[in-house]
């Protein structure tokens, strides 16, 4: 839950890097919530729940998207390949699973490394 809330918290901020886990996991809380949401939709019989929690999670989503790909020396506007069906997905899953690029890349230092000195 900490990822996710993190994410909440810098939701405007698309410069910077993020790690593989904190990427991950607020996409599985993510999808956690989504799931929530559309189950009480299909009890109330609307679609309102769900489309205000999409409309609300997609900034946050993108500049979690945007942090992940810096990550891996990508821009963010790498994410206009969700746009493409299938093929523009599959290269995209793989861009988000690949692992940091060691040192410091043109959108600053490897959080990893980062990590590491400080604990």
């Amino acid at each position: 839950m900490e990822h996710y809330m993190n994410a909440l918290r810098s939701y405007a901020d698309f410069s910077g890097r993020n790690r593989r886990k904190a990427f991950w996991m607020f996409m599985l809380i993510n999808l956690i919530f989504s799931l929530l949401t559309s189950v009480i939709d299909g009890i109330t019989n609307t679609m309102f729940v769900s489309t205000i929690y999409s409309l609300a999670l997609l900034i946050p989503q993108l500049s979690a998207g945007a942090r992940r790909l810096h990550d891996t020396n990508r821009s963010g506007w790498w994410q206009l390949l969700w746009l493409v069906p299938v093929v523009g997905w599959i290269i995209l899953i793989i861009f988000l699973a690949q692992d940091s690029q060691e040192g410091e890349n043109d959108h600053g230092t490897n959080p990893k490394e980062v990590e590491l000195h400080t604990t």
